[in-house]
């Protein structure tokens, strides 16, 4: 059927009563009266615009009405709706006529009545009872059903990790067991304590918290922004920093994104950074290219950077080249630490560099900031005027990342910084480090990071993290001694902190398969490069660390009986080699169901458990 004319300009709906009807239809009907009308752009009237009936009738009707039927109508364009009742009893058939009449054109649906839900009556019976169901359900619905649906999210929302993914537990579960009956000396890896583990897991996860401490982009942040104040405050206590003169930022999400916010903050695109080269032991958020020139890290990709190097024959940094690459190179950030120098860091030194050639000196102390927090390492907040860390490695918490910077007014005779250009006697790095984590590098912090970092930070600051610390270094010395009456070669000869490198190209063993080796019989390391005397990169050994197998209690004589597992490990690798050759296929090959690695993992294995792990019941 079709609307062939309208001749209004509005749309109105009415309620207009209707006379009797010829057809007995009841006099108490209600008229509804559209009147719109539908034209083209030249305000021709369009006409042709189909109307399609939802239900259509059924020849089995007990009354039919003739749509055809002509009715005369007193306002063109009008619709008038007609309910008929037929006489007789209030039986199950009892039926309702609908009447639509437009323009003229009369259309009829029938209905069938329920009693017991008229507002739901249909005229097909099967439809009849789905929507009367429907109604009833929507109209009627019990708080029983209402709060079984709150019980079905509640169900999943509360079940245990082993219930919710078993696959995951049973991974996890793996995984530490592994830890458990395995020696951990990785020197960036180590296990933090239950409270911390507890933060890590807690319900702050939840919010979202963009930007800083009273000045976040959501509400309902009041009680993370007393945790967050809380953690600055104690990363100032921990490394002894009075807050008129350095600040700190507990967002970062690494040490990586930490180091690369700095340069974001004071930096332009292209502009010159300057650290250790990381075969040298730097980092390679420090810059660093690969021998073909590839970039490897976003500090290369965005920013120019040129390394120092060590002595290839010592393995000590070589200031007298560093201060001449620096002034010919005239980077605007010069960067001291890195990952694997078992040596202390002249910071005095550093800072008569940056000075002469006008460069912000910048420290990135992640793998010795447990040791500066407990001063059984020279401080760099002396001389340096940005420090970053990661907050695991020594640190012993959450892994994250941190940044500290100079504030309040310069030193009166210091050479050029970056931000002395416009004359201004203060430092400038709080803004512009802290526009950098947020909002132009990251969105919402971690909050359960930064409540477990807060609680690190508070045992840095008691006498038994002191201790603590004191044991990784002894640990350490003592590790390296056992390895040096072996007659291993370490470089530099020894440590000053809490890792070592230990150079194997006098046993001929490339530090991969060595590594390999290890992790067969539950010994975690990590190679490293090595300069020959010609100062040609090798692969040629292994960096160890002991923060970790400290935390799990391990003393002297124990690291003592570390050092036999590993030297027995280097003669299995040397073993296999001989057999099978150093290429990487042949001496996998070679390791398969090999008596020696089945004999030394049983008995690292049996080491290893007498050893609780913290923070879990084993």
């Amino acid at each position: 059927m079709d609307l062939t004319r309208a001749h209004q300009s509005n749309l109105s709906l009415g309620f207009v009563p209707h006379s009797s009807h010829s057809n007995q239809i009841a006099n108490d009907t209600v008229s509804f009266q559209i009147d719109t009308s539908f034209r083209n752009p030249s305000n021709h009237l369009v006409s042709g615009v189909p109307l399609q009936l939802m239900e259509q009738q059924t020849t089995t009707e007990s009354k039919n009405v003739d749509l055809n039927e002509k009715h005369q109508q007193t306002n063109t364009g009008s619709m008038d709706l007609n309910e008929e009742s037929r006489d007789g009893g209030e039986d199950d058939g009892e039926r309702d006529v609908e009447e639509f009449r437009i323009l003229g054109h009369s259309m009829c649906l029938k209905r069938r009545r329920d009693n017991n839900t008229p507002s739901c009556a249909t005229t097909d019976s099967a439809s009849s009872q789905t929507l009367s169901k429907r109604c009833h359900t929507e109209q009627n619905r019990h708080p029983q059903s209402l709060e079984s649906r709150r019980q079905a999210v509640r169900a999943w929302g509360n079940q245990s990790l082993q219930a919710a993914d078993p696959d995951i537990f049973d991974i996890l579960e793996k995984e530490k067991h592994r830890q458990y009956k395995g020696i951990e000396l990785i020197a960036s890896e180590n296990f933090v304590c239950k409270a911390v583990m507890e933060a890590l897991g807690s319900h702050v996860t939840n919010k979202y918290s963009e930007g800083m401490p009273g000045s976040r982009y959501y509400t309902g942040n009041q009680y993370i922004d007393e945790i967050e104040t809380l953690c600055c405050q104690r990363a100032l206590v921990a490394f002894g920093l009075d807050s008129e003169s350095w600040g700190v930022n507990v967002q970062p999400y690494s040490c990586t994104s930490a180091n690369f916010a700095v340069y974001t903050g004071l930096l332009s695109p292209g502009d010159r950074i300057m650290g250790l080269d990381t075969p040298s032991g730097g980092n390679t958020s420090h810059g660093y290219y690969t021998p073909n020139g590839k970039k490897v890290s976003g500090a290369s990709i965005f920013f120019e950077s040129l390394s120092y190097k060590v002595n290839p024959q010592t393995g000590i940094i070589d200031f007298e080249k560093l201060e001449e690459r620096a002034l010919d190179f005239r980077p605007k950030i010069l960067i001291c630490g890195g990952s694997s120098y078992p040596r202390e860091w002249d910071y005095s030194k550093f800072r008569q560099i940056a000075d002469k050639c006008g460069a912000v000196l910048m420290c990135d102390m992640a793998q010795i900031s447990g040791l500066i927090a407990a001063k059984e390492c020279a401080s760099p907040f002396e001389f340096c005027d940005i420090v970053t860390s990661t907050t695991h490695k020594s640190l012993r918490g959450p892994r994250g990342g941190i940044i500290f910077y100079k504030k309040g007014p310069k030193p009166r005779k210091r050479g050029m910084l970056l931000n002395q250009g416009d004359g201004s006697d203060k430092y400038e790095f709080e803004e512009k480090i802290n526009f950098a984590v947020c909002p132009a590098l990251q969105g919402g912090p971690h909050n359960n990071h930064i409540a477990a970092l807060a609680i690190a930070l508070k045992q840095l600051a008691t006498p038994e993290y002191k201790d603590y610390m004191q044991q990784v270094k002894k640990n350490a010395q003592a590790l390296a001694s056992a390895l040096l009456r072996r007659n291993c070669r370490l470089v530099t000869g020894g440590t000053d902190n809490h890792l070592l490198l230990w150079d194997l190209r006098n046993l001929g063993l490339p530090g991969k398969n060595f590594e390999k080796v290890c992790e067969m019989c539950h010994i975690t390391v990590n190679k490293i490069a090595i300069f020959d005397d010609n100062g040609t990169l090798i692969p040629g050994g292994v960096r160890i660390g002991t923060p970790a197998m400290t935390s799990r209690g391990c003393l002297e004589s124990d690291f003592e009986t570390m050092a036999d597992f590993l030297c027995r490990a280097a003669q299995i690798t040397s073993s296999v080699q001989r057999e099978h050759g150093k290429m990487v296929k042949s001496f996998i090959k070679g390791l398969e169901n090999n008596k020696d690695i089945i004999d030394l993992g049983a008995q690292v294995e049996n080491f290893a458990i007498q050893f609780a792990m913290p923070g879990q019941d084993l």
